[in-house]
């Protein structure tokens, strides 16, 4: 009796793999962005009354401190290479821009 060769094992597709790491990777990403973008949002609609409203400059500063933490934190899940290898760069983007909006609308709180 002659043995046959043993068959060639199957592994799975490295796009079927990527496609999980993807969803895997984007839900948390998409939900830190909109965190992100909806505190922005509010730190660019807050306006002080006048320049005795020292609460609105508190709430300005909070919300673009919270932004600011939270592009962070997206910001470093991003820069891993296993996360950029699988999602692309353009994922850096939202987090940058968020922050830089942010950072701006801190240093010009009137």
């Amino acid at each position: 009796m002659t043995r046959d060769a043993a068959p060639a094992t199957r592994h799975p597709s490295t796009t079927e793999d990527l496609g999980c790491l993807r969803w895997v990777l984007a839900v948390p990403l998409v939900l830190l962005h909109l965190i992100a973008a909806g505190c922005c949002s509010m730190a660019l609609a807050i306006r002080p009354s006048g320049t005795w409203d020292d609460d609105a400059r508190a709430g300005i500063v909070l919300a673009c401190a919270l932004t600011l933490a939270t592009s962070a934190l997206a910001l470093l899940i991003t820069v891993a290479p296993s996360v950029r290898r699988a999602m692309g760069p353009w994922w850096l983007a939202p987090p940058l821009i968020l922050g830089v909006v942010a950072a701006v609308r801190w240093a010009l709180v009137d």
